[in-house]
């Protein structure tokens, strides 16, 4: 299903490119009608939905199969056009689909520690980070969001598409842990809903509903407080590269904060179709697509995700292997292309300009903010520096692509002063 999944995106959003940014505009619209035509049946029985789905069709959401739940893709505004809108205002997405979960016990960083290679432990309370969970491979399970909400609780965020995997391969570490002694438990907050604000008009949005100084939570910062009377987990963090902020939300409180902030003009729903476009362009992965159990975060750029202190005894899954890629080096890497003519998608091939196979990409898409194709993949590390001029096989017609440095637009998060 993930991998459907990552397929809806790319066809919605590749086709959205083109040499003119009128002709994209209107191509990323009848992708996304298409997309529902061939991909829909939106309120078939085994879709889950989230609380907001009554909400997300009164307000004109188109509904699509994603990781086994329905989902907008898009709503009256182009892809394109919520992709802007949310890069200079605010923007809502429900991600809810997504699964929250929290460990709790003494044992609950050196549980953690030995499925992900972060320094949990090393995290100041009500802090976070990107990390990821790896296989006796060294390759990526699921990427995750771990936040120290104190020194004996931990929250985590994993993906909607690998949320059985994830849970099996936790609970099974889990048993075994504690078989030892170890005193850690783990609790699924199915009964809440996941929002996210983001852009560069959130906080000021937010702040009208929050009696805490909202300038004085920086990036990766984690608050439990109520929002207009709604209890409430806040991160400050997002898949857009904008500021903004991800919301747990009781599920039975959803509908109405949703409301109270849809309540301001500065507002508007947003889609999985423009998510992707802004995620694309900040330069983060989608996993399924440029992450997954056969890449290691060293291959994929995520190197920094490898806590100091973890570099010293590698005392996490794969940590072996990963030990010796950083001491040798490895022989693929994560980079980002912009090209001419079609977008280059998922599994198009990179080659060099005499025709040999170097790579391949993993997505792709028209950018909205740049007017131009852009994409990431994995290249051979030969080919990985910025300026290397490549060809990218799109449909059998060998478009000109060059390597590139990502993010592709700059982020905006907000972080503490120098």
């Amino acid at each position: 299903m993930r991998r459907q999944a990552a397929v809806q995106l790319l066809r919605a959003l590749g086709r959205a490119g083109s040499d003119a940014a009128a002709s994209a505009k209107h191509s990323n619209s009848c992708a996304a009608a298409g997309l529902l035509a061939t991909r829909g049946f939106a309120d078939d029985a085994s879709l889950k939905k989230t609380v907001l789905y009554d909400y997300h069709v009164a307000n004109g959401g188109k509904m699509v199969p994603f990781a086994g739940w329905s989902m907008p893709i898009q709503y009256k505004d182009s892809i394109i056009d919520s992709t802007l809108h949310c890069r200079t205002h605010a923007s809502i997405f429900d991600v809810s689909h997504m699964c929250g979960l929290t460990l709790k016990g003494k044992d609950a960083v050196p549980f953690l520690e030995g499925l992900v290679v972060g320094d949990i432990a090393a995290l100041a309370d009500g802090t976070g980070t990107l990390s990821v969970f790896t296989n006796e491979k060294g390759g990526i399970i699921d990427d995750t969001v771990v936040t120290k909400v104190k020194g004996d609780e931990l929250y985590i965020v994993v993906n909607a598409g690998c949320r059985e995997k994830d849970l099996a391969h936790i609970g099974k570490h889990l048993e075994a842990f504690k078989a030892k002694g170890g005193q850690v438990d783990l609790v699924l907050h199915d009964d809440r809903s996941l929002l996210a604000l983001q852009g560069p008009e959130a906080v000021a949005v937010l702040q009208q509903f929050v009696g805490e100084d909202l300038d004085k939570v920086y990036f990766s910062n984690f608050r439990k407080l109520d929002i207009k009377g709604v209890p409430c987990f806040l991160t400050r963090t997002g898949y857009t590269g904008e500021d903004g902020f991800e919301l747990s939300i009781p599920s039975d409180r959803t509908v109405e904060l949703t409301e109270a902030l849809m309540g301001d003009r500065r507002v508007r729903l947003c889609g999985l179709g423009p998510r992707d476009s802004l995620r694309l362009e900040a330069g983060l992965c989608l996993y399924g697509n440029d992450l997954n159990e056969d890449i290691t975060p060293i291959e994929a750029g995520l190197t920094w995700t490898v806590g100091k202190r973890r570099r010293e005894a590698f005392d996490f899954l794969g940590g072996q292997v990963i030990k010796q890629q950083l001491a040798d080096g490895v022989s693929v890497r994560r980079v980002g292309f912009v090209s001419s003519g079609a977008p280059a998608r998922q599994h198009s091939e990179v080659l060099t300009t005499d025709g040999k196979k170097v790579g391949e990409i993993t997505s792709g898409a028209f950018s909205p903010c740049l007017k131009k194709n852009i994409a990431m993949g994995y290249v051979d590390k030969s080919m990985a520096k910025a300026g290397t001029e490549l060809k990218v096989n799109v449909r059998g017609k060998l478009n000109d692509a060059t390597v590139t440095k990502m993010p592709f637009v700059p982020t905006h998060y907000h972080k503490p002063p120098q």
